[in-house]
């Protein structure tokens, strides 16, 4: 081998062993990496429920802490020594805990979570430790301490927090290849969870957010990972006109959410005149409607295209033994519950010991004193012969306490001044000896019942801070919003017929109707196909288009009315049908497939119309009669691959509208979800009635209010304020008790419906602040049983409220219920529903045919011949 390739060969040696040792280092350095990141930076300890830090900044004011505020960039360069990592990440990191408004007590601006405004500058905010820091975050002598990065401090390695902070605070933090968002918790409700678990009982978690809002929990997962929580802001209406946004979804800002309407708006799926941010001490977000917008529906419109609604992912990931562990909020807080239990077991161990040390020497004190032993070293001319003379002098009584006594319970003795000997009363200490042999006892009765000790210790922590935490975010079911059900018409759908085109860029060809960017189109061609596709500018969807929609999946209302030519037999087919479902782009026949099948009448009926058509057959066919009638409506209704039933096997020369048609398919049986407060026609909650045309819904407020509405799917309730809805009938009297909270005196009245306006509240009791609505019934007959209090007896009375009053004006005031004071009124009769009418069955509504296949009403050609001639095929 030449010189030159001796060279080559070691150098590729050399490269290699190079590339291995720069691998190793890379896979060495990036795992150290990896680790500081997590366990130094991101993900906060289960103990504490901290980050490095925030734990450095409680221990960094703990420090400075003198009772008076400091101010926050003092703190921060307290804090710099124990955290090496800049100013920066300690003062985002103080503002953060101090929004929190839990372990900070704060002063000056420190910015505001709601609309997002920043924190004013260190040198110009102050803080300190708020009192429930002070009382469940520290205690030197339960804390666990390693030295800072330096070696020059002594810092903790976790706080020995008597408290699940970690849940209460929530935490959010991003590492390498790991994740943790555990979001923030009710700090009553975790109190009394962990009383709950003490006592063995089960417990189950959701979080409460600081902005308040609504949030649908179902889907939490306990916080752990494939977890979701929908968040919704409350949306109220204001005078009809706008919409006024109270609290705001967890994670969003006022001017994030404002700014996600504004798009909305521009991009066509909200029509809305202006937004104006009114949030002061509360969030308040007025949203001004366009003129002819649905309140209810720009409501579900908020929710589906703004961040009026938001879904936020769980993540609860933590550091236990200095590894990233995933856990559920509620064994997270089992694991906060023990650890605290344990915590308060050290406590009373470290307070025993103190206490029997305080025993001890002040039964050495007396001992030394009564005994007058402090004589007997007066002789004595070395510091070990004074401190033997005292050791003998204790011998005769060594055997009572509880320990040896050591040279330095002696040499404390000898540091006892004259002025005390001299004064020392008897009676004081032997009074402080039994005070502390009492708190010895209870201690050690506490050690003993730890468990109920705890339970104390949650329930005092609960009763001193927990007033003014109340939830602020309401526990809420959400139905799901349909996008291209709420979506504004902000296109237009145009079809140019002939050469198959449809889309809202054709503005030269035939306007069909207003549309949204949402909808999915469909078309009927003279071919006897249908096809079904998303909206575009421009799209080719075949020739010779008959009609062309928007189709809504699922609607079982639309019924399509057919006849078509059959092109192998000549016949003409007739055929009532639905779409409920299909697949993008794929085209369906509707006829039997048959080449020269052609449709010769098409009509779509939103509602299950069935009406009457004229057929004339050709002048030179055999048929006797060649001009007849048909209705729809004596055929069912069928699915969309069904062959048909024959209308005739003569040749039809056209086919005319004669008369419009009426709903076939009966009316809408609507339900009412209180739950969500919302109607539906899934048989979700109560049966309301069924409903027809113009029939109306009637909800009664415990405010005292009424209103009207129609039936729309889309009409809100709020379960929280409705207290009952019903199928509207005007001829129903209103039977009502309600509070006057002027007279404090309960009134009866009774009443009809006088107002015809839609959708508007109309207050029927006195607008006193303190009135509320008790009773309503539409009952014909209500009774009612009355509780009165006379003199010291209660006594029970039934009414019939039909007999104590006739039907006044709903404005009236009505009578007095009772001069007595009224203990309790409850309804014995209770409203009755409307009863629902039996649904018209729909024959066969689900029955596919064959192509090809047919229901022949004839026995015969010969007969069918003669029905011909008679007009009915």
């Amino acid at each position: 081998m030449s010189d030159l390739e001796n060279n080559n060969s070691e150098n590729k040696d050399d490269a290699l062993h190079d590339s291995l040792a720069v691998t190793g280092m890379y896979q060495n350095w990036f795992l150290d990496y990896a680790s500081y990141v997590i366990l130094e930076r991101a993900v906060p300890a289960i103990d504490d429920g901290f980050k490095p830090v925030q734990r450095r900044i409680l221990h960094a004011m703990k420090e400075m802490d003198d009772g008076r505020f400091n101010k926050v960039a003092n703190i921060i360069g307290q804090t710099m020594q124990y955290h090496p990592h800049g100013d920066a990440s300690i003062s985002d990191a103080i503002v953060h805990l101090g929004q929190k408004d839990i372990l900070i007590e704060t002063q000056g601006n420190w910015g505001d979570i709601r609309t997002g405004d920043g924190a004013a500058a260190a040198r110009y905010i102050e803080a300190r430790p708020s009192k429930f820091a002070q009382e469940v975050v520290f205690n030197p002598q339960t804390t666990e301490w390693q030295l800072s990065y330096d070696g020059r401090k002594k810092e903790p390695v976790t706080l020995p927090v008597k408290f699940p902070l970690l849940l209460a605070q929530g935490v959010e933090g991003i590492a390498v290849g790991l994740s943790t968002k555990i979001l923030p918790h009710n700090f009553c409700e975790l109190i009394e969870g962990s009383i709950e678990i003490l006592k063995g009982g089960s417990i189950n978690l959701v979080p409460d957010f600081p902005t308040g809002g609504l949030a649908d929990f179902s889907e939490y997962n306990e916080g752990l990972r494939g977890g979701k929580i929908k968040v919704r802001a409350r949306i109220e209406e204001g005078d009809g006109k706008s919409l006024l946004i109270k609290d705001i979804p967890f994670g969003t800002t006022t001017n994030s959410l404002i700014d996600s309407i504004i798009k909305a708006n521009d991009k066509g799926k909200i029509k809305i005149k202006k937004v104006v941010d009114n949030t002061a001490k509360d969030v308040e977000i007025q949203v001004y409607l366009a003129s002819g917008q649905s309140p209810d529906m720009t409501i579900d419109a908020l929710y589906a295209f703004t961040d009026c609604e938001v879904s936020i992912s769980p993540n609860a990931c933590v550091i236990i033994g200095e590894k990233p562990v995933f856990l559920s909020v509620n064994d997270i807080l089992k694991y906060n519950t023990k650890q605290t239990k344990a915590l308060l077991k050290r406590e009373l161990e470290i307070k025993r010991g103190e206490l029997m040390e305080k025993l001890l020497f002040s039964s050495l004190e007396k001992i030394f004193i009564e005994n007058r032993i402090y004589r007997d070293i007066e002789e004595c001319e070395t510091w070990e012969d004074v401190l033997s003379n005292i050791d003998r002098g204790l011998d005769p009584f060594k055997p009572n306490f509880y320990r040896e006594i050591i040279e330095d319970d002696i040499i404390r003795l000898t540091e006892i001044k004259i002025k005390r000997i001299s004064k020392f009363d008897t009676f004081k200490a032997d009074e402080l000896m039994r005070k502390l042999e009492e708190e010895l006892k209870e201690v050690n009765h506490n050690l003993k019942h730890l468990t109920e000790f705890a339970i104390n210790y949650y329930q005092k922590l609960l009763d001193k801070y927990g007033k003014g935490r109340e939830r602020k975010t309401e526990i809420r079911a959400f139905d799901t919003i349909q996008a291209t059900t709420v979506a504004a018409n902000n296109a237009k759908l145009y079809v140019n017929r002939k050469d198959g085109f449809i889309g809202y860029g054709l503005k030269k060809d035939e306007l069909v109707c207003d549309c949204s960017d949402l909808d999915d189109i469909i078309a009927f061609k003279r071919d006897g196909t249908c096809v079904v596709t998303k909206i575009q500018d421009k799209v080719f969807v075949g020739k010779d288009i008959v009609h062309v929609g928007v189709f809504r999946k699922g609607d079982e209302r639309m019924v399509y009315n057919l006849i078509y030519l059959d092109g192998k037999s000549g016949r003409a087919m007739v055929k009532r049908f639905q779409i409920l479902s299909v697949t993008r782009d794929r085209e369906y026949l509707l006829t039997k497939g048959t080449k020269g099948s052609k449709i010769l009448y098409f009509s779509a009926n939103p509602n299950g119309e069935a009406e009457i058509v004229t057929v004339y057959l050709t002048q030179g066919c055999k048929a006797r009669v060649k001009v007849f009638d048909f209705d729809f409506k004596e055929i069912d209704i069928k699915g969309r691959g069904a062959g048909g039933n024959i209308l005739t096997k003569y040749p039809v020369r056209k086919i005319q509208l004669k008369m419009e048609g009426v709903s076939t398919l009966g009316g809408l049986d609507i339900y009412y979800d209180e739950s969500i407060g919302r109607l539906n026609t899934d048989e979700r909650g109560k049966l309301i009635g069924n409903f027809l045309g113009n029939d109306k819904i009637i909800a009664f407020y415990k405010d005292g209010s009424y209103e009207v509405t129609s039936y729309e799917l889309t009409n809100r309730y709020e379960p929280s304020e409705l207290m009952w809805i019903e199928k509207f009938d005007p001829q129903k009297a209103i039977s009502a008790i309600y509070f006057d909270g002027a007279s404090k005196q309960f009134y009866i009245k009774r009443f009809m419906i006088e107002t015809s306006t839609a959708n508007k509240k109309f207050n029927f009791i006195s607008d006193h602040k303190k009135s509320y609505l008790k009773i309503i019934s539409t009952d014909s007959q209500p009774q009612v049983n009355v509780k009165i209090q006379k003199g010291k007896e209660v006594e029970e009375v039934q009414y019939d409220l039909d007999m104590l009053i006739d039907v006044k004006g709903w404005k009236s005031v009505g009578n007095k219920v009772s001069n007595h004071p009224i203990k309790d009124i409850t309804l014995l009769t209770p409203p009755k529903q409307e009863p629902a009418p039996n649904k018209p069955q729909k024959e066969g509504a689900n029955d596919e045919l064959e192509v090809g296949s047919k229901i022949d009403l004839n026995v015969d050609e010969d007969e069918e011949d003669e029905r011909d001639q008679l007009g009915l095929f």
